[in-house]
């Protein structure tokens, strides 16, 4: 790979004064958007911040976070988007682990005194909106090999993992979803994902490769509320956002604006984009993972209910494969560099540079693919393979439970039978044979469980998911409240 002019000057010259950051109470054009990041890479640079350099930002998704990234990226230095849920212990962990010593702490989640080894800086003297100088453009290049981010994500075994892209890593990803998923001036994409996950800090290069918007609004405001308000084009949703979407009743209006509604990011039930599809939405399904800087494969435009109800094909710039094993391996120009930890980046692929992702599927005829689940998740009842991703996705389905984790547990009669812990909404109290008789219209009886547990009150670590193997475990043990 080599340099290139950088993407958002190049957005700054094209796309001038259309829209390219929109929130409750300003619009940021291109123009003044590449202004405001090139002003902030200049104080960054002033303030100690160098190339390769590694810097952590907590925050929720918002417009300062937004230019202190593409900054970031204009210097030369590593983004490292932080969440801010996590404690302090374990941010200060995961910072050490990644060799970061500077910090923005946009979300005030650090209260207690620094180490001596990081740095706080303050967002609002980087990031200054009254800031009149001209920036440059014509003379502004981007290495696409140079380091860009370090995302945190979770393995099989709980553990944080710190997947290092490269600046070119999310220059291909984007273009390749901007040849599936148009976007253009005029689109508006709405943030709805969270900046420190992969598939929320894709939109910021796809709609600044096509010339669209992103729109960056109150996690607070009802989505349907904010597509209405805000015009939106384009969504990106997990499964749960999915269906209290369609749950409006006056959605047919706000559907005629939409231009595409990217749904990923974990197993998504058969029956509910069946219902997306029966309300006309312009879906498209997903497969992706941070390691693959987001999607893989998606569905392409116009596609029949019979195709989304796969992953959809390969998108350019990423290969694919169907190990003898019936794992899922990829490679290509969207491979991270690696896992980050300490001084050290290791890039875990085999001789031929397949990664394997863990994640288990098939490829029909028309290249189309069916993704099952995690590798390491599946167990056999009754001679029946079960994947938990579908039966934790199935109980997302309620409004009731907010999060869900399906393990096995040992049983005479079948080997193992499926049991499930679940956080539910506000504490709301719900009741087993309700749960069950939801799942039996999504589910065959083998696979609904046996057992429902409520969700305990610590868990084993701090990572950025629920790990499967604490919840095995704690199904092994008697002390567990059972919901009846």
């Amino acid at each position: 790979m080599a340099d290139m002019q950088c993407p958002l000057a190049q957005a700054a010259e094209i796309f001038k004064d259309l829209p390219a950051l929109i929130t409750n109470n300003q619009t940021i054009t291109y123009a003044e958007y590449y202004q405001l990041v090139a002003t902030a890479a200049a104080k960054l640079h002033r303030s100690g911040v160098v190339a390769d350099q590694r810097v952590a930002i907590v925050s929720v998704n918002s417009v300062e976070y937004t230019i202190l990234l593409m900054a970031l990226f204009h210097l030369g230095a590593v983004a490292c988007p932080i969440s801010p849920r996590l404690p302090e212990k374990s941010i200060l962990e995961y910072m050490e682990k990644i060799k970061c010593t500077k910090l923005f702490d946009l979300s005030h989640q650090l209260t207690i005194d620094m180490p001596l080894q990081f740095q706080k800086l303050a967002a609002a003297e980087i990031v200054d909106f009254t800031a009149t100088d001209k920036a440059p453009r014509n003379d502004s290049f981007i290495s696409l090999d140079q380091d860009a981010t370090i995302i945190g994500t979770s393995g099989t075994s709980g553990q944080p993992k710190a997947v290092l892209h490269t600046y070119g890593n999310h220059y291909y990803s984007a273009v390749g979803s901007n040849k599936n998923i148009k976007v253009q001036p005029g689109n508006r994409w709405l943030l709805s994902l969270p900046l420190y996950h992969i598939g929320g800090l894709a939109i910021l290069f796809r709609t600044m490769l096509g010339g669209g918007a992103v729109v960056i609004a109150d996690s607070n405001v009802d989505l349907l509320d904010m597509i209405r308000r805000y015009q939106i084009t384009h969504l990106s949703l997990v499964h749960t956002q999915l269906y209290r979407l369609l749950q409006e009743s006056s959605l047919a209006e706000e559907m005629k604006q939409l231009k595409a509604v990217l749904v990923g990011g974990s197993h998504v039930v058969k029956s509910l984009i069946k219902k997306a599809h029966e309300h006309g939405l312009p879906l498209f399904t997903t497969y992706g993972l941070t390691e693959m800087a987001s999607q893989v494969t998606t569905t392409s435009p116009g596609d029949s209910l019979e195709k989304l109800l796969t992953s959809g094909r390969l998108l350019k710039h990423r290969q694919i494969k169907i190990s003898t094993e019936g794992e899922i391996i990829v490679k290509g120009e969207t491979l991270f560099r690696g896992y980050a930890e300490h001084d050290q980046v290791v890039l875990p692929v085999d001789s031929n540079g397949w990664f394997h992702t863990g994640d288990t599927g098939h490829l029909n005829g028309a290249s189309y693919l069916t993704v099952l689940g995690r590798k390491d998740n599946m167990f056999i009842s009754g001679g029946e393979n079960v994947y938990p991703e579908e039966i934790e996705g199935a109980l997302c389905l309620s409004d009731d439970v907010s999060e869900a984790v399906v393990v096995p547990m040992e049983d005479n009669e079948f080997g193992f039978r499926p049991v499930a812990f679940l956080r539910t909404a506000g504490n709301k109290y719900v009741r087993k044979s309700d749960l069950v008789a939801r799942l039996e219209h999504h589910l065959p009886r083998f696979k609904i469980p046996v057992r429902f547990y409520e969700w305990p009150e610590k868990t084993s670590d701090n990572s950025l998911k629920p790990a499967c193997h604490f919840f095995r475990e704690l199904a092994r043990t008697t002390e567990l409240t059972e919901i009846t």
